[in-house]
């Protein structure tokens, strides 16, 4: 059996392999991607017993832990999320290629033609926490755009995460690819992620999806670029002009349909002029759906708290406020926000423009669930994570924001007086 005792060591091996797979990625044509990603999800639903059984060991594990329920929900795998996730690789595999795009191409007075193409970012390194579905997520992407991939999952998906990517080195061999091209590093030891953070030569950027501990070490720590979200402290706003049904609505899925995921709903905020009918039957819906609201202005399950507002609660929680209008949102989310998924509530297009200009959240929505904020939603197949820095990608990454680009210039005999 190897021996994984010498971190630094294990790293650099695996940062080498995984520059050379990099390397050959590059220029593997669409159809050997494409036929990889399908030969991996072919692979995952052929053992999905054999996944769900890994992934009970992981459950077991979480709970001994201590894990809370959002956090044991996020790990949990049954066939449904199975379902999801070769559905995930599927279409990501029939997405178009980004890689060899020309973005843009013109011609100089001087003979010359230029085009700006889509090239790889070369490795990606991934650090995430209880989601098993990242494995798929991330290693289906970063293929996809000619990246190879470093994934160290989280010591609670440690099984889960062995048997995914099992089938992702599955999808590879069909494919002739080089089976480097997706790592996932195989140990728990902690030291792994130290020095995935340093590793300039060997990775190009990293991507840290999980909670706020986590993200904060990596964007404190990492040598390497990073593309992350620190938290997604998400505001609903009802607008005085909002439809009440759609309002009811949207507020009940974007806060309870799965509250451990970075774009659940963690505040509401309601005009004045509707707080005593339409915000407080929202805030009833919300407390007989069994959600806990620590209302200002409404009355809640308790009172708010000043730190109950801009805090990231993962929970059945939510802080619920009342504001004098559009104006009193924008400055409230402006305090207290991170940049992540921000919703208006209103049919009046002025206050949704007002609230869509003066808000530079990664994602804005009208009248839809934050619970939106996603790439498979947002039609990329797939997410990597959410990026809320104004750096290169944006809001969710797919695998056109896993690219960077190059230009081609074409002479004929050109030179320059």
């Amino acid at each position: 059996m190897k021996d994984f005792s010498d971190i630094p060591a294990l790293m650099v091996e695996m940062g080498r392999a995984a520059r050379a797979a990099a390397a050959e990625l590059a220029f593997a044509t669409a159809e050997r991607k494409h036929a990889a990603l399908i030969a991996a999800a072919d692979a995952v639903w052929a053992r999905r017993a054999e996944i769900i059984e890994a992934n009970a060991r992981d459950l077991d594990y979480g709970r001994d832990k201590g894990l809370s329920p959002a956090m044991m929900d996020r790990l949990r795998l049954d066939e449904d999320r199975i379902r999801g996730i070769v559905d995930g690789l599927r279409s990501v595999a029939e997405q178009k290629d980004p890689v060899g795009e020309v973005i843009a191409e013109w011609d100089r007075p001087t003979g010359l033609h230029i085009q700006r193409v889509r090239t790889p970012l070369g490795v990606v390194g991934v650090i995430y926490e209880s989601r098993p579905n990242v494995t798929a997520d991330a290693g289906a992407l970063c293929l996809k755009s000619g990246n190879a991939v470093i994934l160290r999952g989280g010591s609670e998906s440690f099984h889960s995460s062995r048997a995914i990517h099992e089938c992702l080195v599955e999808g590879l061999k069909a494919a002739g690819l080089p089976e480097t091209a997706i790592q996932l590093v195989p140990t728990r030891d902690r030291a792994a992620v130290a020095e995935m953070l340093k590793a300039v030569e060997h990775i190009d950027v990293i991507v840290p999806r999980g909670g706020k501990g986590l993200v904060g070490l990596v964007q404190k720590e990492a040598r390497v670029p990073v593309f992350a979200h620190l938290e997604g402290i998400c505001h609903v706003y009802v607008d005085k002009d909002a439809d009440p049904e759609k309002a009811r609505a949207v507020v009940l899925n974007a806060k309870i349909r799965r509250t451990g995921i970075c774009g659940a709903a963690e505040c509401l905020l309601v005009h004045k002029d509707v707080a005593a009918t339409l915000g407080q039957q929202i805030v009833d819906d919300l407390i007989a759906a069994g959600v806990e609201v620590r209302a200002e202005g409404l009355r809640g399950s308790k009172p708010a708290q000043t730190d109950d507002f801009g805090r990231e609660f993962l929970d059945m929680i939510i802080a619920a406020k009342v504001v004098d209008d559009v104006d009193g949102a924008i400055a409230h989310i402006r305090t207290y926000g991170s940049n992540h998924t921000e919703a208006v509530l209103t049919e009046n297009d002025a206050t949704a423009k007002r609230f869509f200009q003066r808000l530079d959240s990664a994602i804005l929505m009208r009248n839809a669930s934050t619970q939106f904020a996603d790439g498979g939603e947002f039609g990329m197949g797939a997410e990597i994570g959410i990026a809320t820095g104004k750096m290169h990608a944006r809001g969710p990454v797919g695998a056109e924001q896993l690219t960077s680009f190059k230009y081609l210039v074409t002479g004929d005999g050109t030179v320059r007086a």
